[in-house]
């Protein structure tokens, strides 16, 4: 193909423009709206990663870690379009739950929201202070574990929180972790968080993941299960379809909102 006449620096800003507003890019995708080959879409991309401006995955990129929030409160604010969709389709899913465990974070918080007016009474632990409130005035029982409240993630940590959880059997956990990858699994970036999370997996019946579709195919530093722990995946159409077919192999089943 003949290929455009943008220069490589003009490229790149471009890739990180699409990358700060869709929070992932697709290195096909790219190519077609840059005028490119796909083999110079992925020299960029390794460019911009080597200088740790991005993050590779596979695929294309996401933003590096010191760009990707790791407060609660600033991560409310990305792909809100994007994680509305999910929660909805999750609610849904969760419809007929009356006994539940949810994780922090703002996409659980979103499911949350929705679950409060479902008129559907529910026993639901959690260890986000945030969820507990947003389901407060819902029928049934809330149940907040303690321990020390990790800033970041909002959410109680430590042998506290461990404790709570291993005394809550729930038929389904929700988890909106930071990142899901085939080979690596879940993770996220709080070691405290994920020794929580790890229980609320392992305790419940099945494991439901509900995130966006930007968090597909990356990692973060500590692991939380394995992919294949996974009952159901609930993400937005914005997933590309070689990170879906690669957990439905694992046999994963994958909800698109």
């Amino acid at each position: 193909m003949r290929e455009s006449a943008v220069l490589p620096d003009q490229r790149r800003e471009a890739i990180l423009e699409t990358l700060a507003r869709d929070g992932r890019v697709v290195a096909t995708q790219l190519a077609a709206a840059l005028g490119v080959s796909d083999d110079t879409v992925r020299r960029d991309l390794d460019e911009l990663a080597a200088s740790g401006r991005v993050r590779r995955v596979r695929g294309g990129a996401l933003p590096s870690e010191a760009d990707t929030p790791s407060r609660m409160v600033d991560r409310q604010e990305r792909h809100t379009p994007e994680k509305e969709r999910v929660a909805a389709r999750t609610a849904e899913l969760l419809a007929g739950e009356t006994v539940i465990g949810l994780a922090g974070g703002s996409t659980c918080l979103a499911i949350a929201r929705r679950l409060a007016t479902d008129g559907v009474a529910r026993q639901v632990l959690t260890t986000a202070p945030d969820i507990a409130l947003a389901l407060a005035d819902a029928p049934g029982e809330v149940l907040l574990a303690g321990g020390r409240l990790e800033p970041d993630s909002r959410t109680t940590v430590g042998t506290e929180a461990i404790d709570a959880v291993r005394r809550f059997r729930p038929s389904v956990a929700v988890l909106g972790v930071c990142s899901l990858h085939p080979a690596i699994g879940l993770t996220t970036y709080c070691a405290g968080e994920a020794e929580v999370l790890r229980e609320q997996a392992r305790c419940a019946g099945r494991l439901l993941v509900a995130t966006e579709s930007a968090k597909l195919g990356s990692t973060a530093a500590h692991v939380v299960a394995p992919a294949d722990g996974v009952a159901q995946l609930v993400t937005d159409d914005g997933a590309p379809d070689e990170e879906l077919r690669a957990l439905r192999a694992l046999g994963v089943e994958v909800v698109v909102a």
